[in-house]
């Protein structure tokens, strides 16, 4: 018999890629990557598919008509697609399987809820999947936080390479997990980034070490309350098998660890940028050292590396991530040798604190991934003389901190994005000596200061790069020979651009012209 008597009966038994997935009853909600992968995985299966999405853009369509093609019962586009549970064959389905951008409140999922359909994320179906007959299953080595996470992942990834191992970064960082268990490459471990969003509809991931790099208000609109948003991440640590890496600098991080249900036996690992204790890893005079997988450790440390193997702009959090990989990979097993050759084999990712150019004695830096104050923070703590450019979709959290914490080395606040009312608002309260810019529309000049009122926002209308290239012009009337025009919004990038790439590239783009321009005008 197809079909399930007892949902969570069958659901309980779905344990491998080999388990009796056919005639799973399954609604996919939302077809981007992480949802086509999951759909195309469940046909695959043999589950009976209906995928839904509020979309009816051509990329969407083009999806649709893909999984029609190899086998999806069906899939619906469209608003009305969204606000309730669809049927399949005419009974309630078994099995909800969500993106995780999908909010637990949206119609859909609510619905879900009040009808006790379980609903899993693509990492909860991964997971289930691991295990398939005749082929080698990866072990997971899982990363979240609130900032860093892509860093660290990568960082993990280039580590596990160095020692040898067939190793690949999937999850919130572009790959989906679903992909990479399909692949015909047998890895040894998946190096797994996980958002809150997908932590929250994790249940039975047991990796074998696992790290929260650190926590900030950030996705309150998401998750109802910055408490809620601490339970998700922390779910991070559940059922982890060897190491639990925390952040000895964030009690949060530690605590998480004190609350999770780990399985017997796993050790609690802290890292920290200053001189480590026992069973941490830290700096000492230079080195990046480990006080924890060593025989030794009560009176001595391994050294793993140098700042100077990380490159040559290397602010402080790009330490502690930088650490908190080592940590993972040393809990794997690697040797401080891995360790080292990973880290200088990493190259960084675009838009993270990525230098851009040098001209005239003035530093110019892309931090576009900095998409909440938390995280450009950690860039501003990184220079003395700064001309920042800040703004977009704030998600809710507040500036005041970063705005207290950091005034002294703000040069001069150059404000891009639709909303800034929250920014400005903590300038005023934190800064009032600082310069505030807004460029207006087609006028570059330094049309504002802090603490006298706004200026109207760049219209709708305005490209992105229009309104990044006023941005970049209004920064280099200020900025004099040792300054640093740092980019990191601080703040999402949908009001303006389409992603915080784009934002990125735009930030590139600008500085690039404003650069050649600066040097012709200087050989003429």
């Amino acid at each position: 018999m197809t079909g399930i008597e007892t949902g969570t009966g069958r659901l309980k038994d779905l344990v491998s890629w080999d388990s009796d997935w056919a005639g799973l009853r399954v609604v996919v909600t939302g077809i981007g990557v992480s949802g086509f992968s999951a759909a195309d995985t469940l046909i695959e299966l043999g589950a009976r598919v209906v995928v839904v999405d509020a979309a009816t853009s051509e990329t969407a369509e083009a999806k649709a008509d893909t999984l029609r093609i190899v086998g999806a019962a069906d899939v619906l586009l469209g608003d009305d697609a969204v606000r309730a549970v669809p049927k399949i064959d005419g009974m309630k389905p078994d099995l909800i399987v969500t993106s995780p951008g999908w909010r637990p409140d949206q119609a859909l999922l609510a619905a879900a809820a009040r009808a006790h359909i379980p609903v899993w994320g693509d990492v909860e179906l991964a997971w289930r999947l691991r295990v398939r007959e005749g082929r080698k299953t990866a072990d997971w080595l899982t990363i979240t936080g609130t900032n860093g996470k892509t860093t660290t992942v990568g960082l993990t990834e280039s580590m596990l390479k160095a020692a040898g191992l067939k190793a690949i970064a999937v999850g919130n960082v572009g790959t989906p997990i679903l992909d990479a268990l399909r692949d015909p490459v047998e890895y040894d471990v998946f190096a797994v980034e996980l958002s809150s969003f997908q932590l929250h509809w994790c249940e039975s991931v047991s990796a074998v070490a696992s790290v929260c790099l650190n926590v900030a208000e950030d996705h309150v609109d998401w998750h109802g309350s910055y408490t809620d948003y601490l339970a998700d991440k922390a779910k991070i640590y559940e059922h982890t098998q060897k190491a639990c890496i925390y952040n000895a600098e964030q009690i949060e991080t530690e605590r998480m660890v004190e609350d999770a249900d780990v399985v017997e036996g796993c050790r609690a690992i802290g890292f920290t940028t200053v001189t480590p204790a026992i069973s941490m890893l830290g700096v000492v005079e230079g080195l990046l050292v480990d006080r924890a997988f060593i025989a030794e450790r009560k009176d001595s440390a391994a050294e793993l590396a140098s700042m100077a193997d990380l490159g040559p702009v290397a602010p402080r959090h790009m330490v502690a991530n930088a650490l908190a990989a080592a940590a993972l990979v040393r809990a794997y097993g690697l040797s401080p040798e891995d360790v080292r050759l990973g880290l200088k084999a990493y190259i960084p990712g675009s838009h993270r604190i990525q230098p851009v150019a040098k001209q005239n004695g003035v530093l110019w830096i892309n931090d576009s991934k900095a998409t909440n104050p938390h995280a450009a923070a950690a860039s501003l703590s990184a220079f003395e003389s700064v001309v920042w450019i800040a703004g977009g979709l704030s998600k809710g959290v507040s500036y005041d901190e970063i705005v207290s914490g950091q005034a002294a080395r703000l040069k001069a606040v150059v404000l891009i994005g639709k909303d800034t009312a929250s920014l400005e608002e903590s300038l005023r309260r934190h800064a009032p000596d600082v310069p505030v810019i807004r460029p207006a529309t087609g006028d570059t000049e330094n049309v504002q200061s802090a603490g006298t009122g706004h200026d109207a926002p760049p219209s709708p209308s305005e490209s992105g790069e229009a309104v990044m290239a006023q941005a970049v012009a209004s920064a280099a009337q200020v900025a004099t020979s040792g300054d640093t025009v740092l980019m990191a919004p601080a703040a999402a990038s949908m009001d303006q651009f389409s992603s915080y790439a784009h934002r990125g590239d735009a930030f590139i783009e600008a500085v690039r012209e404003l650069v050649e321009g600066q040097a012709q005008t200087g050989k003429e």
